[in-house]
């Protein structure tokens, strides 16, 4: 009969089906019982997991456990346990909500606030509850893009606002507490206290993540958030061309001066596919945010193609992921979905080694 080491050994030797991490890298100790001739096994995952997908996971470990010791008998159980992650030294994890990951660009105009929703819904489709907060001030395109131009956050006490639903996600924007057609002429200060107020004043309830969509750039507006608000990591959006590249250098050079974990790169507008021919065409260039990765040692999360029906959805309020979940393109974003929330789930073993011991003498 096995021992408890020598079921833990072959655990070690398993990759996350996905990503291809390894599988306990991103789950808690498992909990292994031998008795008799009977293994029991509780695998405790920290991102969201789909039923049919915990289903698949357990027979991979069941299976390669009874390929190892064939005279015994099996069961493995798959549990989610998404806890929060550390944040930047000196912050507070925000009230109702266990983790916040910033979507960032470096410049607009690169699907940045496409890759938030859609980000989000499938998150919540793995099984998770999500909210979403656009902090594009002086863009929000959030009202549109969830079909909620008109709708009006209420508060039930007088001091804290109540975010308001679509699609199952709570969500907040400035663009629903000011008239759509007035222009916001706020210089930087003002920019960051109404976001922070955004952030502290809404009854966030019981989320495991909060997709903050960031306004583009890296200038003073966006590092103050980034020192004000407690985020456990980072996603940056860029397109593969050249000058896009660019300024992504700087959004990571951005979040590692405040310690900011950033969890990858997300390729937008990735390459375009004939819908009458097939013929893929890189129209904005090839792998350019490959080899951005690993020139930073950061990893490439997904490569979203250009479609007009993405564009098509989020005109309409309804995003791709909602309205079409089994296009190429919504389980692109699953996908993202999925190592997003894996490369997080790691976080809980590493992120203290980004910052310093700190010894008093």
């Amino acid at each position: 009969m096995p021992s408890v080491d020598q079921v833990n050994h072959i655990l070690s030797t398993l990759q996350e089906p996905i990503t291809g991490e390894k599988l306990l890298s991103v789950t808690s100790k498992p909990v292994i019982q031998v008795q008799g001739k009977q293994i029991t096994i509780t695998l405790s995952i920290g991102y969201p997991l789909e039923p049919s997908a915990r289903t698949l996971l357990a027979s991979q470990v069941k299976d390669a456990v009874s390929q190892a010791y064939p005279e015994v008998s099996v069961s493995v159980t798959v549990d989610v346990q998404i806890s929060k992650r550390q944040v930047q030294a000196g912050l507070k994890n925000l009230a109702g909500v266990k983790n916040i990951i910033a979507v960032a660009s470096g410049k607009g105009g690169v699907g940045k606030s496409t890759t938030a929703v859609n980000l989000s819904l499938a998150l919540q489709t793995a099984g998770a509850r999500v909210g979403l907060l656009d902090a594009d001030i002086y863009g929000p395109s959030m009202p549109t893009m969830l079909g909620l131009v008109d709708a009006k956050p209420e508060s039930l006490d007088g001091k804290r606002l109540e975010p308001l639903m679509r699609f199952g996600l709570q969500t907040i924007s400035i663009g629903n507490l000011i008239d759509e057609k007035a222009p916001v002429i706020w210089r930087g200060p003002m920019v960051s206290s109404v976001l922070q107020q955004l952030f502290a004043d809404t009854r966030w309830q019981d989320l495991d993540y909060l997709i903050v969509d960031l306004p583009p750039g890296t200038g003073d507006i966006q590092l103050t958030l980034c020192q004000k608000i407690p985020l456990s990591g980072a996603v940056i959006v860029t397109t593969p061309q050249d000058i896009a590249l660019a300024d992504v250098k700087k959004a990571i050079a951005m979040f590692n001066k405040v310690n900011v974990n950033v969890l990858g790169v997300v390729e937008n507008m990735s390459y375009y596919q004939c819908s009458h021919c097939g013929e893929i065409d890189h129209l904005f260039g090839q792998e350019g945010a490959k080899r951005l990765c690993e020139e930073f040692d950061v990893d490439l999360l997904g490569q979203i193609p250009l479609t007009k029906l993405v564009r098509e959805c989020a005109d309409n309020g309804k995003p791709i992921t909602h309205v079409f979940p089994d296009d190429k393109v919504s389980l692109g974003y699953k996908e993202l979905a999925h190592h997003v929330s894996v490369k997080l789930a790691q976080c809980a073993k590493n992120y203290t080694s980004l910052f310093p011991d700190i010894v008093v003498e």
